[in-house]
């Protein structure tokens, strides 16, 4: 009997040591966000559009993402009056993306630091995605060329690849577990195709990039980490 009693004591004492040494996180996000974008494409004048967004996210551990996505948006550029190709270009977009997601937490040692544990939610992210481009408005002709036009297509199915920096700042319960998040980052879109814009010219592919502010919420699935994750240790 003292031998099983004496068992059951050192099976708790490890749990309990256990509990101690690891921390708490959610393993599922929901979020979303708002976007400014900018089209790099073959229309001459840049301008400015909105996007939302809405992502679903699965925590490896606090600091190893993987991010699925859904964009819905505008993307613009163009003067078809004061530029000499005359292109203009307005393209309602769908777009669908996943990506990896690495923050520097999971590698740097943030412990006993206060300004190494500042870095600890920085991350950069790359992946693959496709968009579906739907042009409202297009100009392809010159004003100041003679038969001058371009060729493209008013509607287009393209792959891309998201590449995003950017620091999630995470706020925390009474548990001190991540529960809320804001995202703010930036990220490029290299698209695989000259599509994007209803235009083919050039030698180069299209592009945007988008300023992305977002938040995150923290739905379940709820495991522990090797390292505390709200700050550093003392």
């Amino acid at each position: 009997m003292k031998k099983i009693l004496f068992t059951s004591a050192i099976c708790l004492l490890c749990l309990f040591a256990k509990a101690q040494i690891a921390w708490n996180y959610a393993q599922y996000d929901l979020g979303f966000a708002g976007a400014i974008n900018s089209a790099y494409s073959d229309a001459e004048t840049i301008k400015k559009t909105n996007a939302v967004l809405f992502n679903f996210t699965y925590n490896h551990t606090p600091f190893f993402n993987y991010v699925a996505e859904l964009q819905f948006g505008k993307l613009a550029g163009g003067d078809h009056f004061n530029t000499l190709s005359g292109r203009e270009f307005k393209n309602q977009y769908v777009a669908l993306s996943f990506r990896p997601q690495l923050q520097a937490g999971e590698f740097i040692d943030y412990a006993n630091s206060t300004f190494i544990n500042a870095f600890k939610n920085l991350y950069i992210s790359a992946g693959v995605g496709v968009i579906f481009n739907d042009m409202k408005e297009i100009e392809r002709n010159s004003l100041y060329i003679e038969d001058y036009t371009a060729t493209g297509l008013n509607t287009s199915t393209e792959f891309f690849v998201p590449v995003k920096v950017g620091y999630e700042f995470k706020l925390y319960n009474k548990y001190d577990e991540p529960s809320f998040k804001i995202d703010l980052g930036y990220q490029h879109n290299f698209i695989l195709g000259d599509q994007m814009d209803g235009i083919k010219a050039g030698i180069k592919n299209d592009a945007y990039g988008q300023w992305i502010l977002g938040l995150k919420f923290a739905i379940g699935g709820i495991t522990s980490y090797r390292k505390q994750i709200s700050r550093y240790q003392y």
